[in-house]
Parts: C-alpha cells; structure tokens; sequence
C-alpha cells in the first residue's frame, strides 16, 4: 500500500476542507508546488492533487499548478476535479497527471465514461465520495440516493477497475476510517482502490493496512500530514510494513 499526500488547490492555494464544506478550509501552504515538493522529499511516492475550483465549476482551473508539479517533481500525480469531458481529461493527462479522478460525468453520461475508458484504460479513476451513506456530486455539494456499492457495480460493468473512496462526513475531521465501511466496500470492488477520509494517526494508517485487503493500494491523507500528526517518511513505512 502506498501514501498519497493530498494537495487540494483552491484559489491558488493548498487548503483542507472539513467535510467537503467550501465555508470550512484551512489554507496551510501559498504555493500548491511548494506543498508538493515537501511531501516528495520526505518520502512521498505518488501525489493525489485536487482542483477544488474544477470541481465547483464543472472544468478545470487549476492545470498549470498541476503542470508546475508533474514537470518538477518526479513522482506521478493523480489529478481530479471538473474533468467532465474528452477535452478536459486529455488535457490534464497533457499536463503531466498520470491518472485523472472522475466525478460527476462518469455518473450522468454514459458514453463520456465509456469513451475515456476506451481511450486511457487504467489511467481512469472514479471517485466514489460518500456523505450520509449515499454518494455526493458536484464538488460534494450535491448527495444523491445512489448508494455506494450500487455505483461501484455499474462502473464496474463499464469497466471501470479503479476507484477512490471518500468518506465525506470523516474527511478533514482527523477522527480515523470506519474500517468496516472499508472492508463492505473491499467486498464489492473487483479492481483496484484508494481510501480516503479521516486520516489522523498512524494508528489509523495501521489499521488500514493490518485490514490485508489485496484490492486496497493506497491510502489519501492530508490534514494531518500539514498539521504534522504524523510524517510522511514514517506514514509510507506504516504502510510498507508486513
């Protein structure tokens, strides 16, 4: 299992949110780069980087800061936020992501989904983001009826393999993974995922690995790498760790 520091640009800057909420951020580094670059050189293999602007706006906003990233750093970058067309996730993978984030189009238009699919395979991701149990669009601001593993098995039956989770109501708040909610949704995706949400600990961070689930690949933490809870050398070897 691998760590994935987040990095979500708002305004130009690298900020956290509490659970999903636009009117509750912290703002902890000016410059996305600058964040970027210190999770790397303290270990950090791969960068999960958010454009919270894209994802209020429906398009991307923030592809230089990626590009900036992606072309300084050598380690690949998972970038989501706004991708709701061809033109935008072409894009963005031109821009140095190595794999795109899908939210919202990939559940309101078929045939976008199974274009990208076609045409980029595994570099597509879809977000399954959760708030009171039911799955969240549109930046978080919209929850649908649709429940998790729901959407999971229809992705799946348009080939989609890889997925991050969120868990919306943990995300920010540093009160640690629900690991049976985690286990539900390891049972149900036959591919790949990543987790996200509530990541405060490394006791947190053990206990997702010591789960031993062969689909789970990687873990999103952000809020408490800035506020240093843990660091990113000594949360990378939590994961590593037989």
């Amino acid at each position: 299992m691998i760590l994935l520091p987040a990095i979500d640009i708002r305004d130009g800057h690298a900020v956290r949110l509490e659970r999903g909420d636009f009117d509750r951020e912290t703002v902890y580094v000016d410059d996305p780069l600058e964040a970027a670059r210190s999770f790397v050189e303290a270990g950090a293999k791969s960068l999960h980087v958010v454009d919270l602007d894209g994802a209020r706006a429906g398009e991307p906003r923030n592809l230089d800061h990626l590009r900036r990233i992606a072309s300084e750093l050598p380690v690949p970058v998972q970038y989501g936020g706004g991708l709701r067309s061809l033109v935008a996730v072409r894009e963005a993978l031109a821009a140095g992501a190595a794999r795109v984030v899908l939210g919202t189009a990939a559940y309101s238009d078929q045939e976008f989904l199974d274009s990208v699919v076609e045409a980029w395979g595994v570099r597509i991701v879809v977000a399954i983001d959760v708030r009171g149990g039911h799955v969240s669009v549109a930046g978080w601001e919209k929850t649908t009826q649709m429940l998790p593993e729901d959407v999971i098995r229809r992705m799946q039956n348009r080939r989609v393999n890889q997925f991050v989770y969120t868990n919306v109501d943990r995300d920010g708040m540093l009160e640690g993974p629900d690991l049976d909610e985690v286990r539900r949704m390891s049972d149900v995706i036959r591919g790949r995922f990543i987790y996200s949400g509530g990541i405060g600990s490394l006791d947190d961070l053990v206990g997702l690995r010591d789960l031993r689930l062969v689909n789970l690949a990687g873990v999103i933490s952000g809020k408490a790498l800035y506020e240093r809870r843990f660091s990113v050398e000594d949360g990378v070897a939590a994961l590593a760790e037989s």
